[in-house]
């Protein structure tokens, strides 16, 4: 040969990688066009008709509201349960997953009356029917938006047959629902105090009052402890036994001492029913030493105080006083007081219990909160919590309605009613003025004696947007649903509900415990609310509160609803139409309230799972946020037990809330809110999906760049490791191979995939996606592109078309690809789709794809615990090369040649039959049994071999790099080693 080969170009005479999936995965411009592929090639339906006989797997989705641009939270959400549905759909499931959209409620009524009122237009004026069709019209708009936002999520689903709570058939069902526990017997007319404006006549919700200062009375009222009436401790929640004294005194041994109450609503007195205390908070019994003034408190008197407030108290009366003891949560649970207006009218003569309240504080007033269930939230759950316990007591846990729409005090108020000499007191007057109320409660309270102080404070108060009217919190009639009533059957609304916990796999399982305790716990369940824009409560009652139970009257109205929409309520005529042939039409009331949106969205199971045959009925999960314990899962819970007598579902997946990266609350007003549509402009979604995988989402996340830039770190290591494996399968013949003619290398990698199928699968099943995202992960970095990659490619690269060693590792990287294209497919959809479609561009799309079957026989324990040892010994070698090439002994492993000692037989063993060469990435090796010369490396974790890293000999091959004795052997290739010159030969002859 002429000497020319000096400058011959080997490089093209290599099997080098050749893609054109890009190293650079401009996922925001790529993930558009899939979206629009998979639309437009209708992959939805495609999944379907793949599916059709499968056995279903159906998540029953949460309905998000339809009033806003998704946030974060959604996002999560979202990205989990689309995780979930695809991996059943890849596992042999039918896994259909229908979005839905909660319609009714307040905050879309109050978009619809910011528009009015910015028109100078009044809600009250426009027909109630065209109101609501505004609010359809604007939650359907936000559907609209919503659903591309999913979709350019990744999220696959039927957004073109969503399920709505506004749609005509949802309306029937959730109507159709409540007649259902209607007729049970298990719904009821009942009282809950509301924010009622007297100038507008009508309740309001929180989103609808602004906050104003005002200046109101104050007053600390005190309540008599008279001899005992009941022997033991009310409340369960006692002190620990350890702070108690060893001989508790006796609600006798405080009688004639006083509880005192602060408040700034002195018109509220006439309502107290009870006192509540917290178990937290230290106590002490006070007596007066000396009194500045004649009236009020005086010397002798005994009064019961938190401690930490007992000083300011006394002061603001000026009052001289001193402690005598400790009073324990226990003592308080045992008191029963006197009302402070005991008598007064003829009324007043209950006794008022003390109640262990979580809600109740020492950063102001006595340390003990005056409850009045009629009007205020807390004061309502205080009391309902412990209602039972009262009744058991014989105390009468009936909330009094002491104040009229109009804000004059009622006939359950004695001594202020329109009874009352001078007439009924009123609250507050219809311009919104403060009126004599407080003042003759006052006054009420002077003459009994029960006034400890008094003063004026200024304070936020609630006002209607409207008026701009101060409001009050007044009890009002609501509907509500039996906790404890029995079914008929020896069954409750709550024992069905604690049993249907108990049958549920909760994911994480800490929220069983925490559904189980609201369960136990809850009052009866309230679905009335005074709005327009929902389902009504399609029911007529008469003046006693008996609710109509006719089943042609109930069909009537669930026809119409499925016809025409509960719109068909508020049509003019409808009680006469529903009404129909009924000869007492006079009797009955048709009931105007609208269904709470919980019902709403606790039905949906009914009109999705039970009636869509593409889905099934129960669910084989729910998932929402660790919020939803106390909304929609708790609400369906109900909602299905009442009137089915189980859960709608099997298992209950929550994940937490989203935080910044320093773990605060995402805020606009601090400027740390993470956009989901601005990560998906800047990085792709495939980049928010990766991080919602790689978070343990069962407790609170964190997200902001820096975490961010950790997951696109993390995913352009998964995909160049993707790219490389496209690339050199660019070169695959498509050989197959029995398992027996597999060289060990590649048997080790096919029983690595085997181990990592099972644990796919599981995590899969368990919802643990960080534990795939993980392994999968550290798979490809560490296993594939640092050790079989880097041993295989000298291989790939350069072994001849016929090199059996060659082949075969193609073979498995083609399993390789496989494998973690399609495990990587419900997380990472476009990444996936796009890499897919590169190796297979005849392929429909890689979601119409199952996981891989992997045989029984890739299994092979003994081979993998024979290269774990193999891989300590790499690990020494490794170790003493990259100090030489720190070092700058080496520039690369090809020009080594260590001599390795090892004196450990089974690690001496486990490299017999193996190139330990090509396994080290060296061009020669020597393995010497025995300790190794005092200089050589050792690792300092004791392992018995130790390496002198000696230089290779021989000629550097001009195509492999690799130093050989044997480069010039083939005279027609004198530049290159005998292996090489083959494969020269074999690949000149191929041409």
């Amino acid at each position: 040969m002429t000497d020319t080969t000096d400058k011959q170009d080997y490089s093209k005479t290599l099997y080098l990688p050749e893609t054109d999936f890009p190293m650079r995965a401009g996922l925001p411009q790529k993930e558009p066009e899939l979206v629009q592929r998979w639309q437009e090639m209708g992959l939805y339906k495609k999944l379907r008709e793949s599916a059709a006989g499968r056995e279903k797997f159906v998540l029953h989705d949460g309905p998000p509201y339809a009033n806003g641009n998704i946030h974060i939270g959604h996002a999560l959400n979202k990205i989990l349960k689309d995780v979930i549905t695809r991996s059943f759909q890849m596992r042999g499931f039918d896994s259909n997953y229908v979005p839905g959209w909660d319609c009714h409620g307040l905050p879309i009524e109050w978009k619809i009356e910011e528009k009015y009122r910015e028109k100078g237009k009044n809600k009250d004026e426009v027909p109630i029917n065209e109101f609501r069709q505004e609010c359809r019209d604007f939650a359907s708009g936000w559907i609209k938006v919503q659903s591309e936002d999913f979709k350019r999520l990744g999220i696959e689903g039927d957004f073109d047959n969503p399920y709505t709570t506004m749609n005509f058939h949802a309306e029937a069902r959730i109507a159709g629902e409540l007649l259902k526990i209607a007729r049970s017997g298990q719904l009821y007319r009942g009282s809950k105090p509301v924010m009622w404006s007297v100038v507008e006549r009508t309740a309001l919700a929180e989103a609808e009052v602004e906050y104003h200062e005002v200046e109101s009375d104050t007053i600390w009222v005190k309540f008599p402890i008279p001899e005992s009436r009941f022997a033991a401790p009310f409340s369960s929640r006692e002190a620990p036994a350890s702070s108690l004294p060893e001989s508790v005194m006796t609600q006798d041994d405080f009688a004639g001492a006083f509880v005192v109450i602060w408040t700034t609503t002195p018109w509220t007195i006439p309502g107290n029913r009870a006192i509540s205390f917290s178990s937290k908070i230290s106590y002490g019994l006070y007596e007066v030493t000396a009194a500045a003034n004649e009236f009020g408190p005086q010397p002798g008197e005994k009064l019961i105080f938190a401690d930490k407030l007992a000083a300011d108290c006394f002061a603001k009366a000026k009052l001289e006083y001193i402690r005598l003891q400790d009073v324990t949560a226990r003592q308080l649970a045992a008191i029963t007081c006197d009302h402070p207006l005991k008598g007064l009218g003829g009324g007043y003569e209950f006794p008022v219990p003390l109640l262990d309240g979580d809600h109740v504080t020492d950063d102001a007033g006595t340390g003990f909160v005056h409850t009045a269930p009629g009007h205020g939230r807390e004061d309502f759950d205080a009391w309902m919590d412990n209602a039972r316990a009262l009744e058991a007591r014989g105390i009468s846990s009936t909330i009094p309605f002491t104040v009229g729409d109009d804000g004059f005090y009622t006939e359950d108020a004695p001594g202020f009613g329109p009874s009352a000499e001078g007439g009924a007191a009123r609250v507050m007057d219809d311009n919104g003025k403060k009126g004599d109320a407080n003042k003759r409660v006052i006054e009420a309270l002077i003459a009994a004696n029960n006034l400890f102080a008094r003063g004026r404070i200024k304070h936020e108060y609630p006002h209607s947007w409207r008026s701009k009217k101060p409001v009050i919190f007044r009890n009002t009639p609501q509907w509500f649903v039996h906790m404890d009533k029995d079914f008929g059957d020896g069954s409750t609304l709550r024992s069905r509900a604690l049993n249907a916990i108990d049958e549920t796999r909760f994911v994480p399982a800490a929220g069983q415990n925490r559904l189980r305790a609201m369960i136990e716990n809850r009052p009866d369940w309230v679905l009335s609310r005074q709005r327009a824009w929902g389902v009504p409560i399609a029911i007529f009652v008469d003046d006693k509160g008996e609710i109509l139970v006719d089943d042609t009257v109930n069909a009537r109205i669930i026809e119409a609803f499925e016809a025409e929409g509960a719109d068909a309520w508020f049509a003019d005529g409808a009680k006469e139409r529903f009404l129909a042939g009924r000869d007492d039409q006079d009797r009955w009331s048709q009931v105007r309230d609208i269904l709470d949106v919980w019902f709403d969205s606790g039905s949906t199971h009914t009109f999705t799972l039970e009636d869509r045959p593409d889905l099934k009925w129960p669910a084989d999960v729910y998932l929402e946020g660790s919020d939803q314990h106390r909304g929609w899962f708790h609400s369906s819970l109900l909602e299905s037990c009442a009137t089915r007598g189980r859960a709608p579902y099997n298992a209950v997946v929550t994940h937490g809330f989203t935080m910044d990266e320093q773990g605060r609350k995402m805020s606009k007003s601090l400027g740390n809110t993470v956009v989901p549509q601005d990560v998906m402009a800047q990085s792709g979604a495939d980049i928010l999906r990766l991080w919602v995988m790689n978070t343990d989402y069962g407790e609170d996340q964190r997200l902001g760049k820096t975490i961010l830039q950790t997951n696109i770190d993390a995913y352009r290591k998964i995909r160049n490791t993707i790219r490389w494996m496209l690339g050199t399968l660019a070169h695959d013949t498509g050989d197959d191979f029995a398992y027996a003619d597999l060289p060990e290398l590649e048997k080790l990698m096919l029983h690595r995939l085997a181990e990592l199928d099972e644990l796919v699968r599981k995590a899969y099943d368990d919802f643990d996606f960080k534990r795939i995202t993980r392994a999968l992960t550290d798979f490809a970095n560490v296993e594939l592109s640092a050790f079989y990659f880097d041993i295989r490619k000298d291989a790939l690269y350069c072994d001849a078309p016929s090199s059996l060693r060659r082949r075969t590792a193609l073979y498995v990287i083609r399993k390789l690809f496989d494998c973690l294209v399609l495990w990587f497919a419900p997380m990472m959809p476009f990444t996936t789709e796009e890499a897919w479609l590169s190796r297979n561009p005849q392929a429909v799309s890689v979601h119409l794809e199952q996981f891989p079957e992997i045989p029984a026989d890739w299994k092979n324990e003994a081979l993998a615990e024979k290269w774990k040892h193999v891989r300590v010994v790499r690990r020494v070698v490794t170790g003493a090369l990259e100090v030489e090439r720190k070092d700058k002994r080496i520039g690369s492993s090809l020009e080594a040649a260590p001599i390795v000692h090892i004196a450990d037989k089974t690690l001496m063993a486990s490299l017999a039959g193996l190139d330990f060469a090509e396994i080290c990435i060296t061009s020669g090796i020597s393995i010497v049994e025995g300790e190794g010369p005092s200089g050589a490396f050792r690792l300092e974790d004791g392992t018995k071999v130790a390496v002198e890293p000696t230089l290779a000999k021989g000629k550097k091959c001009a195509r492999s790099w690799r130093m050989t004795d044997d480069v010039g052997s083939d005279p027609d290739y004198p530049d290159v080693s005998a292996r090489d010159a083959a494969a020269l030969r074999e690949l000149a002859a191929a041409r």
